[in-house]
């Protein structure tokens, strides 16, 4: 039934036939101080009981959670994580959260539910919700279409129980693979981010979630690949590398709120830095939305970035930046800040500024309508049959064959050995963010909630014979060489399982603060592989990670190379389908995989002095290079067409080509368009992706793949750091990964350069016909 409020229902900001701003500006005159500043933060009151953290330095925080009855008399902004904290049935936490808004909006002056937010970056961080492979697979699906219908299942299931909001997409571009937080980015290529983030982003809206785009901006550029280090970055590669998928994400996939990062760029904290967020992100790309904080973001000013004395400062830098919700809990946001605000040492206007946001989005999910029932729909199936379909679907094309001898597929596999610390392992198929690993690894008594079939299951439903021996431990210890090289030398096959598994904040070797020292396999794998090797058995090698690691040592010795990111809980048989040949394999490399474990991790988007040299003794070329991956069949590319010689600077081209399947089965291919600007104001890289398609040829056919080129995609961040688009020769380079065009052309681009804003062309359309 819905809840009655008899005295505030005549009240204009519950007139849903009133426009939004006239609602809020007649709430928010009607609001003291207090009620006004426990709408902008969060409340955590079902967080985990157990010893491990789920986010950096909470137990720094532990005791600083104002008492729930008394912080509810004024309303609240949000709740955090009621499913995402610890195990809960569905229904149980369908009927907690109920009860939860009920208490708020009894409790309160003016009866406003919170919103409820949760994580939601491989599936519903949610006991017994569906565990989607993890965002670097997604971009090594390159399938928005794909993402977005994965993504409006996880939404539908979350607004089922009553939430509100998800914190997802991770948006940053990858500049250093040793970052322990690589498993939750999409990959190394803005465009690649962007496209594939907003289809997440459109899709999880479509629900009725809203979607939070993070972090803002430049996290995953930390000196050393290290969580929450100091990121040392110029404007240039700011403005074209980190900020275009963010972008994206907001204009195309209609993203209405965003998470400030936690570190800061050239000495300037995110959370505190007004021109990021207000300057760039609102004057600038028209963000309308919420800007809410990383957990305990607006604490660490003082904690650890040392830019405020104490909690009511850190919350007035922050607010005066343009952060707007205090997560997780209320702590800089409440009495600290409310004590500046009556001194008069922070203007009341900045905290209505915020207010008026966190309130307009309130209106907009129907939080203020006479109506609004804290009764949530019904908890749906959180691991249906649907869901767990398209999780496979989404393993299979993530799934990328690295190299091939032409042993795989195996059709018919007689003995195998199945060796290696991941092979049987349930958590070598999650990332951090999937609630087995992120919180049920703390409640052990606790089942999974999800089915997880290992590697060694699978192969196994489908193998002759399968001896498995684990070989070693991760991360180091408890090796047992001997016994692995027993068991590959009497086997027809070894299938040797190594990589990662997630944990956080040291807790695994991949995951949030799970930094890696160099991109070497951790602990004993490596030599578990060489000793695999040895016997002189064809060895398929599997690599299920968080991030890529380095295999020159190993590539050219085993019979096989397959790389899988956290492919979730139909991981293990959408692998054991691409051994076989059940599923032709279609995924691509969102990260290049090097050669050696030293030196400065970089990835494809590099100038050319970033490439290898005769003037460096170093060679920094990737073993396996961003957008590589092999098939079953085989593809040819023929009749490149470029539409116009010439284009103005304002301008569009066609640039399409043929491809044929001249293999003997079906399969999917990638075709990737690269472009090259070799004279430009500044350097730019050796080659961008510029657009892609994911296209399906059946044996002997042939497609024809067309690109919609805007002269806007060509854009960059002139000499006088204004992003510009400049004539001159466009290289064109259409194929099947970064560093191997199949056909080269160019354009030109003539007339006066022009100035781009917010508001040019972000995407490259592709159309595919027969």
């Amino acid at each position: 039934m819905p809840q009655s409020r008899p005295t505030e229902d005549r009240q204009p900001y519950r007139d849903p036939a009133l426009p939004v701003e006239e609602r809020v500006a007649d709430l928010v005159s009607r609001m003291t101080l207090e009620e006004k500043l426990n709408q902008l933060v969060g409340m955590w009151i079902y967080v985990s009981g157990a010893e491990e953290r789920v986010a950096p330095h909470q137990e720094d925080f532990a005791e600083d959670t104002p008492p729930w009855d008394e912080m509810i008399k004024s309303g609240l902004g949000q709740l955090t994580r009621v499913f995402g904290s610890a195990p809960i049935e569905p229904a149980r936490g369908a009927a907690a959260l109920t009860r939860l808004q009920r208490e708020i909006t009894t409790s309160s002056r003016f009866s406003i539910p919170a919103v409820a937010h949760e994580e939601c970056l491989a599936g519903f961080t949610a006991w017994g919700a569906t565990a989607y492979p993890v965002p670097l697979s997604w971009g090594a699906s390159f399938d928005p279409e794909l993402v977005g219908e994965m993504a409006a299942r996880i939404g539908a299931d979350m607004r089922s129980v009553g939430v509100h909001q998800g914190l997802a997409p991770v948006l940053d571009v990858v500049r250093d693979l040793r970052w322990g937080r690589v498993e939750e980015t999409l990959g190394e290529d803005p465009y690649l981010i962007g496209t594939v983030g907003s289809a997440y982003v459109a899709g999880l809206e479509s629900s009725g979630i809203v979607a939070t785009l993070k972090h803002f901006a430049g996290y995953s550029a930390s000196r050393a690949g290290r969580n929450l280090a100091p990121v040392s970055m110029g404007p240039r590669e700011f403005a074209d590398v980190v900020l275009p998928p963010f972008e994206m994400a907001l204009r195309l996939g209609g993203a209405r709120s965003v998470m400030h990062s936690y570190t800061d760029v050239d000495g300037m904290p995110s959370a505190a830095d007004e021109s990021l967020l207000t300057d760039l992100l609102r004057d600038e790309l028209g963000f309308t939305g919420t800007v809410v904080a990383d957990y305990f973001g607006v604490s660490f000013l003082h904690k650890l970035h040392g830019v405020a004395e104490g909690p009511g400062e850190a919350g007035a830098a922050a607010l005066r930046a343009g952060v707007d919700v205090e997560l997780p809990n209320a702590r800089c946001y409440v009495d600290p800040l409310a004590r500046l605000v009556r001194s008069g040492d922070v203007d009341e206007a900045l905290v209505d500024r915020a207010l008026g946001r966190v309130l307009s989005q309130k209106v907009e999910l129907g939080l203020l309508d006479p109506d609004w029932s804290p009764e949530a729909p019904g908890p749906r199936e959180f691991d249906s049959q649907g869901n767990r379909d398209l999780a496979r679907k989404l393993a299979e094309e993530s799934v990328v064959l690295v190299a091939n001898d032409g042993t795989l597929p195996v059709r018919e596999p007689g003995r195998v050995a199945v060796v290696g610390p991941l092979a049987d392992d349930p958590f070598a198929l999650l990332g951090c963010y999937s609630f087995p690993a992120h919180i049920g690894v703390s409640y052990p008594d606790w089942p999974n909630g999800v089915d997880l079939p290992t590697f060694r299951d699978e192969i196994a439903r489908v193998a002759e014979h399968v001896d498995h021996v684990k070989g070693c431990d991760l991360p180091s210890g408890g090796a047992d060489l001997d016994a692995a090289r027993a068991a590959a030398a009497g086997a027809d096959l070894c299938v040797a399982v190594v990589g990662d598994r997630a944990g956080l904040f040291g807790r695994g070797t991949s995951g949030e603060g799970c930094d890696a020292a160099d991109l070497r396999l951790p602990g004993d794998q490596q030599e578990l592989v060489e000793a695999l090797i040895e016997t002189g058995t064809p060895v398929v090698l599997v690599v299920s990670s968080g991030r890529p690691y380095a295999l020159g040592e190993l590539a050219g010795r085993v019979a096989a190379v397959v790389q899988v990111f956290f492919p979730g809980e139909a991981g293990a048989a959408a692998l054991t389908g691409v051994l076989t040949g059940e599923v032709n394999p279609s995924g691509r490399l969102p990260v290049s995989i090097p050669a050696t474990p030293g030196g400065n991790p970089g990835t494809y988007l590099t100038a050319p002095l970033g490439a290898a040299s005769e003037v460096s003794s170093l060679d920094p070329t990737a073993l396996f290079p961003f957008g590589h991956g092999l098939s079953y069949t085989s593809f040819a590319y023929s009749d490149l067409t470029i539409s116009a010689a010439e284009v103005a600077t304002d301008g569009a081209v066609d640039v399409a080509c043929t491809v044929t399947n001249t293999g003997d089965r079906d399969g999917d291919e990638v075709v990737q368009l690269y472009l090259r600007d070799p004279v430009a104001q500044v350097t730019r890289p050796v080659r961008q992706l510029a657009g892609f398609g994911r296209v399906s040829v059946p044996a002997g056919g042939s497609r024809r793949v067309s690109f919609r080129l805007h002269a806007d995609r060509t854009a960059y961040t002139g000499a006088r750091g204004k992003r510009i688009v400049d004539p001159g020769l466009i290289e064109v380079h259409v194929g099947g990964d970064s560093a191997n065009p199949r056909l080269s052309g160019e354009f030109r681009l003539v007339g006066e350069v022009r100035e781009v804003g917010a508001d040019r062309v972000l995407d490259t359309p592709v159309t595919i016909s027969e």
